[in-house]
């Protein structure tokens, strides 16, 4: 799975989610399930940080001669009345923020260039900013927001890109972390409608299954999948993590075996050695 991505893992049991690449797969339990629901506070909803609230405490821990430079950068992206002067300006506010280590501010920044600038590539990057440091963030009023950046860009690039199902799926697995899980199960599920072949997005629903306990859904989903693609290792370990969950060990462990025939790599195989062991 690329870095930019969001990781779902189970909350009851630690789900592997196999996106992408088959690597590291099988579940360790130092994993911490991320949530599938917004953050609450006293009952509520966490609210996103405003940006003004975020720059200005960070304004006070910059040095005079560079908050100097930035306030006048910030008021010729004001001022600027040309496309082509205001991006710049943003960029030139990314770049000192960003040598600040003040990485969420300089994500907006360069996400406000992206804007106008319009292209998939720059729109996809800035939204990867954000989403490379919802990684590592501590504070949920940052994390929401820097999550609404996320979606707002991969919004835009998804319009001018729309056969685009891994910007998709990236945008449907933010969904599912940021409070509005359904919103990113139905996206996931436009992307198997319209491509069926889709491992990604087959994988992603058959494990929310196993987390929600539709065990049987979950197996249904990789047994239409493996009749395509009988030789798929990463449908076959998911499958087997259905039945593990319901119960039914020894199929599960058939499963395992199965899978581990199919794989070269001997650390992925003898990962799958332990697991097996660890649920016998």
């Amino acid at each position: 799975m690329q870095k930019s991505q969001v990781l779902l893992v189970g909350a009851a049991v630690a789900l592997l989610v196999v996106l992408v690449a088959f690597g590291r797969t099988i579940p360790h339990s130092e994993k911490k399930a991320m949530p599938t629901a917004g953050p609450m506070m006293g009952g509520q909803e966490q609210q996103p940080i405003a940006f003004s609230e975020l720059l200005a405490t960070a304004k006070q821990k910059v040095p005079a001669d560079k908050l100097l430079l930035i306030n006048s950068l910030e008021n010729k992206v004001v001022r600027g009345d040309v496309k082509t002067q205001q991006i710049a300006a943003y960029k030139q506010l990314y770049a000192s923020w960003d040598s600040l280590n003040q990485l969420p501010i300089a994500a907006h920044y360069l996400g406000e260039a992206a804007k106008l600038e319009n292209s998939e590539k720059s729109l996809t990057f800035a939204a990867n900013l954000f989403l490379e440091h919802l990684e590592h963030a501590q504070d949920p009023a940052i994390s929401k927001w820097e999550s609404q950046q996320a979606l707002s860009l991969l919004d835009q690039v998804i319009k001018l890109s729309p056969n685009n199902d891994s910007l998709k799926i990236q945008q449907a697995l933010l969904y599912m972390n940021t409070g509005e899980p359904m919103v990113g199960v139905q996206k996931l599920r436009e992307v198997v409608a319209a491509n069926p072949d889709n491992l990604e997005a087959q994988l992603t629903l058959a494990n929310l299954a196993i987390q929600s306990g539709q065990y049987d859904k979950a197996i249904q989903r990789m047994d239409t999948l493996l009749q395509r693609h009988p030789d798929e290792a990463k449908a076959i370990f998911v499958q087997a993590e259905a039945y593990r969950s319901k119960g039914d060990v020894k199929k599960a462990v058939e499963l395992f075996e199965q899978c581990k025939k199919l794989l070269k790599d001997p650390a992925l195989k003898a990962e799958i050695d332990n697991y097996i062991k660890s649920i016998q």
